[in-house]
């Protein structure tokens, strides 16, 4: 886990590296300051009578003098190192946070749709954002506090040690058994904070999916249905990081405490060494140097729980961006891929899907169509028969379960993606248009197209009616998700868009629902004049919209009922002919 996470540091070694040596530095300089204003009071030789009264003291101020310089340039180098620390954190933890959100990002765009299936939107986004900037933190704390304080610690008990090493022996114990302790807060939260996310991910769903179905929720007035769902996602989300939180509370008066009872201990201790009453060598200027030293080695014990407290709040995170940086894709590459598509022919050869392998139920089976480059194709059927789920074998937005599905005469899984999807164009069910003018969106199918070959494609698409009696026409902001312009709108939007990318197949997944009878039979006539060599797809519910084709393919239940032209299948396909009559039956009475 940590190798796949370190991976995205890259560009950011050196200030990574840079760091904790800078954090050594200023660790070195805090354990030297006790020891030469240990070394300043051994000047001072006090005699104390026993009415408790000086009587003499003795002392070199040069030596004082010179002491006292060298503490002001540790501290001074201290604080530079400490600023510098701090800087080169901020830079390394940010840089790596930065790459990592980009290498999940990267890493989505090479899934296919049975990957993304595997986890929820909300799931991604939380993982991108909030998970990233916990272990953002984690990294930042571990570069900077977790090499400081084991120096800190190391080098105090050294210098306790050189003074006695009885009163180590108290530190180290001290300790140890705070060690214990955050060991165990340690392994008691971390169950705590994967369940939390997980809780967060539930969270980020009731909130996309009631600011996305918004309109339906007002119109139903279930506003304070929505609002009790958003609360108990929340209480979840609170129960779990209360359950955590009191856990990390236990650390630091366990750290106080032990402090107080460690300096409680030195006194007692180095007061009866001094005394005479424990046999030992502390001097008393020794005993100001050892309460020092174990504020430090505390303080070390103090800034590693810190640090633990960190990486124990970012390890369910650091599982769950590995998971996704490590998903495999089910869409493999071969090794010697086909940069070009030769034609628009499209074959399907004894294919069977199902969405997962797991899965008993298959979608497609048995399936052997032939399409020639240029043919229109209809496609009907029920809802669920199988419509969607076969065209999105042609642009390999899944890979089929068995057979193979070929376009220009070459196994589609054989293509870069790259080279297939640019000349295989699919306008969705749902339509999805982007923040930004008209124009920016029908970049989106070739970004490099000049104005003349925008206005072209809206053409094609019946779409230039409608976009130059827009206010600044090609230029009109379409507001996030296309909300300025109605669905039939922004369905010849869609389309423009797939034909500006010039395919060889086109698929059209009943994207002119939307859209009167007229218009569609005027963007079907369009595309025969303007795109004949192009290979056509239409799934449409209306009988109308498929009825022209040069062949239409009755899907049912995942199998073909039939294929022929309107007026083949009128007379020998039930199906077929029992969903013509209902339309036609309807459109008599609608009149």
């Amino acid at each position: 886990m940590i190798k796949t996470l370190l991976k995205s540091v890259r560009e950011y070694k050196k200030p990574s590296i840079l760091c904790p040596i800078v954090m050594v530095g200023e660790a070195v300089m805090e354990i030297l300051i006790p020891y030469f204003m240990a070394d300043i009071l051994g000047q001072f030789n006090v005699h104390l009578n026993y009415v408790n009264q000086v009587s003499a003291t003795d002392w070199d101020l040069t030596y004082i003098i010179i002491r006292a310089v060298i503490m002001i340039v540790c501290a001074t180098f201290a604080l530079i190192c400490g600023v510098w620390g701090g800087k080169l954190a901020a830079k390394a933890s940010c840089g790596f946070a930065h790459n990592l959100r980009e290498d999940m990002y990267d890493r989505l765009q090479t899934y296919s749709f049975a990957n993304i299936d595997n986890f929820s939107t909300s799931s991604l986004i939380t993982r991108i954002t909030t998970d990233v900037a916990n272990v953002q933190n984690a990294y930042q704390m571990s570069i900077r506090m977790l090499v400081r304080a084991p120096v800190l610690f190391i080098t105090s008990i050294v210098m306790t040690i050189l003074i006695e090493p009885k009163m180590a022996a108290i530190f180290a114990g001290a300790a140890i058994l705070l060690g214990i302790v955050v060991s165990i807060c340690m392994i008691k939260v971390v169950p705590y904070f994967r369940t939390m996310f997980k809780k967060y991910d539930k969270l980020n769903s009731v909130v996309q999916e009631d600011l996305t179905a918004i309109r339906v929720v007002k119109s139903y007035v279930r506003e304070d249905r929505e609002i009790s769902k958003m609360k108990k996602a929340s209480g979840e989300v609170y129960e779990y990081a209360v359950k955590a939180e009191r856990i990390l509370t236990v650390m630091m008066p366990c750290v106080t405490l032990t402090l107080f009872i460690v300096n409680v201990i030195n006194l007692t201790v180095g007061s009866n060494m001094v005394l005479g009453n424990i046999v030992g060598n502390v001097k008393a200027t020794d005993i100001q140097t050892l309460i020092q030293y174990s504020a430090q080695i505390l303080s070390g014990v103090m800034s590693v729980a810190m640090c633990l407290n960190f990486i124990s709040l970012s390890r369910g995170s650091m599982d769950r961006i590995c998971e996704v940086l490590n998903e495999k894709t089910t869409l493999p590459r071969p090794e010697q891929p086909v940069d070009e598509v030769k034609d628009g022919s499209i074959s399907f050869k004894n294919v069977s899907f199902a969405y997962s392998q797991k899965a008993d139920l298959q979608v497609l089976k048995d399936i052997n169509i032939r399409i020639a480059s240029g043919e229109t194709i209809g496609i009907i059927g029920a809802t669920g028969s199988g419509k969607t789920s076969l065209v999105s074998l042609i642009p390999r937005l899944y890979d089929v379960s068995s057979g193979s599905v070929e376009v220009g005469g070459v196994d589609v899984r054989n293509y870069s993606l790259d080279a297939l999807r640019s000349k295989v164009a699919m306008v969705l069910q749902k339509n999805v248009l982007f923040s930004g003018t008209v124009a920016e969106n029908l970049r989106w199918g070739d970004e490099h197209a000049t104005d003349e070959e925008i206005k072209l494609a809206a053409k094609q698409a019946c779409a230039d009616e409608f976009i130059e009696r827009l206010p600044g026409g090609y230029n009109y902001d379409l507001g996030q998700g296309g909300v300025n312009v109605s669905g039939g709108q922004k369905q010849r939007l869609c389309i423009a868009r797939a034909l500006l990318k010039k395919p060889k197949v086109i698929i059209f997944d009943d994207s002119t629902s939307a859209v009167d009878t007229k218009t569609d039979a005027n963007i079907r006539e369009s595309l025969k004049i303007y795109a004949p060599e192009v290979t056509k797809i239409i799934i449409a519910q209306r009988i109308a919209s498929v009825q022209d084709a040069d062949r239409i393919i009755v899907l049912d239940e995942g199998k073909i009922s039939g294929i022929g032209a309107h007026a083949e299948l009128v007379k020998s396909n039930a199906i077929y002919r029992e969903v013509y009559e209902s339309q036609i039956k309807g459109g008599e009475e609608n009149e």
